[in-house]
């Protein structure tokens, strides 16, 4: 299994989709210290929100895999920086999350450019809710992250 280092604004669902992979009851907690599990980083939104904190982003990375950018749809702030992947060693994906909240096809675009612009290669949409429809591509992300880790 990947060990995923899971990055991006205040509140757009990173603790949240942390729960769900570890099948935890989901209930809101402030994450206050980048926080180490056994497949999974979580940290607080304002490491990637105040770049005086990249450099935590930075030297955190290098105990992943791979790098999640989470981008909101209801969130339409530039989070990410142009060209802010390139500052990891590591593979960067881009989820789109809160798909479930969208007024219209332009929130999800919005979020989806924003995370292609930052440098995600591979982009998922998903919906930490119950939510079936095919347009969640949440089980798709947690397969991808269970597949194993090929080292060089």
């Amino acid at each position: 299994m990947k060990k995923a280092f899971l990055v991006g604004a205040v509140g757009c669902g990173k603790t949240t989709f942390k729960q769900v992979m570890m099948n935890e009851k989901r209930s809101y907690d402030k994450t206050q210290a980048i926080e180490f599990f056994n497949n999974l980083i979580d940290s607080p939104g304002e490491f990637t929100e105040h770049r005086r904190m990249y450099s935590a982003l930075n030297v955190t990375a290098n105990s992943s895999d791979l790098v999640v950018m989470m981008q909101s749809v209801s969130d339409h702030r530039q989070i990410f920086s142009p060209g802010f992947a390139r500052m990891f060693l590591k593979p960067v994906s881009g989820v789109v999350t809160k798909i479930d909240l969208a007024k219209d096809e332009g929130d999800i675009e919005f979020a989806k450019d924003q995370l292609i612009l930052a440098g995600a290669t591979k982009i998922y949409y998903i919906s930490n809710v119950e939510d079936p429809s095919p347009e969640n591509e949440i089980q798709q992300l947690i397969d991808y992250l269970k597949e194993d880790v090929v080292k060089k």
